[in-house]
């Protein structure tokens, strides 16, 4: 069992401003659920889904408020997650690669789907039976043992269902488009379905007749929700898990519904009577209104929170509906419930703009485009198995040129093929699971386009210095704005074992919403610090581009990596030629024999190391412990008996739990 003392002090922390806080408090749960009791009309809830966690609030205490215990909270059942909050919007568009409008080596299919409805004027009536056609888009591979996220993608004013895709036999160079970027590794693959609001079509294509296609967009409701998507998701595989009302709604986090000049016009409608659908939503040029009250109404008559929706709009400046389309999201930043961001989990709504872009099919594309980029891009994506071959990651070309910095850059101190079968020297416990669950993280960052590497050193510097090519810091991203860490592994002055020692521990710190960097340095003491003191003075100076908080930050190590986080700790960055910028408020410490105090004053100290440790003696670091502690600072000690040197984050061990304890740490002493 460990054994510990603690000594702690609380500090405050200001909240954010303009920005949608997480609270799972009870009674606001409680608040929640009887909105929602009241908006589907019903005195019970079987499943209730909290999109995320409010770290402040555990689950169980989450679980009871919602009065019951039939399901837990903070899982809806439907075998995925929603967008990660931290996924960043871009914040310029990105254009459509030239090559992606050749056919793709891996093509998806297009399939005519037929439904019955009702012609749209007379719906509830039910009086005037119709067959209408949609074009569904099939990714590569589809399979129905998979899951896929399903878009909505409605087309503008004198078009049709096949006007985006085009059709099995005549598919259009957009469907090209979309069969490179999931080749690529864009965007996931998914489903995608292009309906029509067009109706009877009696006296020619109703999207023709402006005024006409106005109304169909508002009556568009009763046929996606009754009709089309019942159809689409009783064939296909989404995420639901039948084609029943309740189903459909509990899936809604996998549902976007997008549109161009009209079909933006459907989709603010599909955002006013269909919320309870759909998740995301991407209008761009077309409008319905001027007054955010408007907007307001919806979501206060909808039942959901402002955090269970996000819209992103998009426009250009030379577009005829820039003004219109301009002035209604203007009207909803200035709205109660609507809160602009570029994440979800700082708002719920974004608008870009592009110069120069006109009302036509290009502007339309790219707006989809990006959109599909964006749109679940923080759901776990597995490229990579634990049969996939390392040299496979480290060539892969996402990654440019700094795959080879993802594994130890000496082979000499690793072993195995796969990544599954990684060993690396000095160290126990590697966990393959999450190797693997590294690996498919970070390519999803770099093909979603976030800059997961940063260089630390010039390339001039790099030119006059070699061995500076082996440095860097890779970004595991939280909340933008939240405070940062710095993990570093250790390898014993002889190479980075970053991948159990300071990634996974990065990586779990980013899903805290803390802003993470793992450091890539350069083997022995002074090399080592001297590389943490400058990755130190980089985040510093650039921290409003990287969007990390500077106040209270903490450094984190083991083995020789805590050496490195306890040095600088001790003494700063500007003692090995990094800037004068303040020492962290915490080092957390693993498995080290270092001795060293500063007597002018240390950090808060949190420290773990196991009993049976041959390298680390634990009574070394119990030693130092009790040295910081009668300086009057915190600190906190753990020995795990029977535990030996280089467990990371100790999953299936005796020290299991014990990242939580640091976490708390940290958070306190800040």
């Amino acid at each position: 069992m460990p054994r510990y003392s603690r000594h702690r002090h609380k500090v405050r922390r200001d909240a954010r401003a303009r920005s949608l806080l997480l609270d799972s408090c009870p009674e606001t749960i409680r608040k929640s659920v009887e909105g929602s009791l009241k908006r589907l009309k019903t005195d019970r809830i079987d499943l209730y889904y909290q999109h995320r966690i409010d770290p402040k609030v555990s689950p169980e205490e989450v679980g009871c408020s919602s009065g019951g215990n039939e399901a837990p909270a903070g899982g809806s059942g439907t075998g995925g997650t929603p967008n990660s909050g931290s996924a960043q919007i871009p914040q310029e568009l990105a254009e459509i690669p030239s090559d992606y409008y050749s056919e793709a080596a891996e093509q998806g299919t297009l399939a005519e789907l037929y439904y019955d409805t009702y012609e749209s004027f007379s719906y509830e009536e039910g009086t005037q039976p119709l067959e209408k056609r949609a074009i569904v888009y099939l990714p590569y591979g589809y399979t129905e043992a998979e899951s896929y996220n399903i878009v909505y993608m409605m087309h503008g004013g004198w078009s049709n269902e096949t006007t985006n895709l085009g059709t099995p036999s005549a598919p259009s160079s957009f469907k090209n488009v979309i069969d490179n970027a999931i080749q690529s590794g864009a965007f996931a693959p998914l489903i995608i379905v292009c309906p029509t609001y067009n109706n009877t079509n009696e006296n020619g294509q109703d999207s023709d007749n402006y005024s006409l296609a106005l109304q169909l967009t508002r009556n568009y409701h009763n046929e996606l929700i009754n009709d089309l998507i019942p159809a689409v998701e009783g064939r296909y595989s989404g995420y639901a898990e039948s084609a029943s009302a309740q189903d459909l709604i509990a899936a809604r986090d996998h549902r976007a519904f997008m549109g161009f000049s009209m079909g933006s016009v459907t989709t603010w409608r599909t955002f006013e009577f269909c919320l309870n659908y759909f998740r995301y939503f991407f209008p761009s040029s077309g409008a319905i209104t001027s007054s955010g009250d408007y907007m307001d109404n919806i979501v206060e008559n909808s039942g959901y929170a402002d955090n269970d929706f996000f819209i992103w709009g998009m426009s250009g400046t030379n577009d005829f509906a820039y003004s219109s389309f301009t002035a209604q999201m203007n009207a909803m930043f200035d709205a109660e419930h609507f809160a602009r961001a570029d994440n979800e989990a700082e708002g719920n709504i974004a608008y870009t703009v592009k110069e120069g872009y006109s009302h036509n099919a290009q502007a339309a594309q790219e707006y989809f485009y990006n959109a599909l980029c964006w749109v679940w891009s923080g759901m776990s994506r597995q490229y990579y198995t634990a049969d996939t071959r390392i040299t496979d990651v480290i060539s892969d070309t996402a990654f440019g040129d700094y795959g080879r910095l993802i594994f130890p850059v000496d082979e000499w101190y690793y072993s195995g093929d796969t990544l599954g079968s990684l060993s690396m020297t000095w160290y126990t416990h590697i966990d393959p699971n999450k190797t693997v669950e590294i690996c498919n993280y970070l390519k999803t960052q770099a093909v979603n386009g976030q800059t997961i590497f940063y260089d630390i050193y010039t390339d001039a510097e790099k030119a006059a210095d070699p061995n500076l090519a082996d440095t860097g810091l890779f970004f595991f991203r939280g909340e933008r704005n939240a405070p940062f860490a710095v993990t570093c592994a250790g390898g014993g002055w002889a190479y980075v074992a970053a991948m159990h020692d300071s990634f996974p521990h990065a990586l779990e710190l980013s899903k805290r919403g803390y802003n993470a960097f793992a450091i890539i340095y350069r083997p022995g003491a002074q090399t080592a610090y001297e590389d943490l003191a400058r990755a130190l003075s980089f985040i510093f100076e650039n921290a409003d581009e990287l969007g990390v908080n500077t106040d209270g930050y903490s450094l984190w190590g083991g083995s020789a990596g805590a050496r490195m986080a306890a040095e600088i700790g001790s003494y700063g960055a500007a003692e090995y030629g990094g800037d004068d910028i303040p020492k962290p408020s915490t080092v957390v410490m693993q498995y080290t024999g270092y001795s060293g105090c500063n007597p002018e004053g240390e950090p808060a100290t949190f420290v773990c190391v196991g009993d049976s440790d041959g390298i680390a003696n634990w009574r070394t670091m119990q030693r130092r412990v009790e040295a910081i502690d009668a300086m009057g600072v915190p600190t906190e000690f753990h020995v795990y008996e029977g535990l030996g040197h280089g467990f990371g984050l100790g999953t299936g061990t005796i020290a299991e739990g014990w990242f939580d304890l640091a976490v708390k740490f940290w958070e306190e002493n800040r």
